[in-house]
């Protein structure tokens, strides 16, 4: 088993939270929205994981919660990808500003 330091793997779950926090609120692209939220996602396994292997007992109870959060991640990526392509036959675009709801 590799031992890596906790002070490493919480260090770049918080990088990857961050680059996947400012896509999020910065690219205009739909699907380069759902990738930063998938990152975002990402480093959230990695913390479970990283806090499952500390304590006086370690235990399976952060990698059960990162199996379940890969699973609703997968779920939400296929249905926010099938969202993105019905308004892009909707409205030919996949721009953040085209997805007001009330716009023709």
């Amino acid at each position: 088993m590799i031992h890596m330091p906790v002070a490493s793997l919480l260090a770049l779950a918080a990088v990857l939270f961050c680059i996947g926090l400012y896509g999020a609120l910065t690219k205009r692209n739909l699907i380069m929205v759902l990738v930063s939220i998938e990152m975002m996602l990402s480093a959230v396994n990695i913390n479970l994981v990283t806090f499952s292997r500390l304590g006086a007992a370690p235990n399976l109870t952060g990698q059960v919660f990162a199996l379940f959060s890969i699973t609703v991640a997968a779920a939400e990526i296929a249905v926010g990808f099938a969202l993105v392509l019905a308004f892009f036959r909707l409205r030919k675009s996949t721009e953040v500003k085209d997805a007001d709801s009330q716009k023709k």
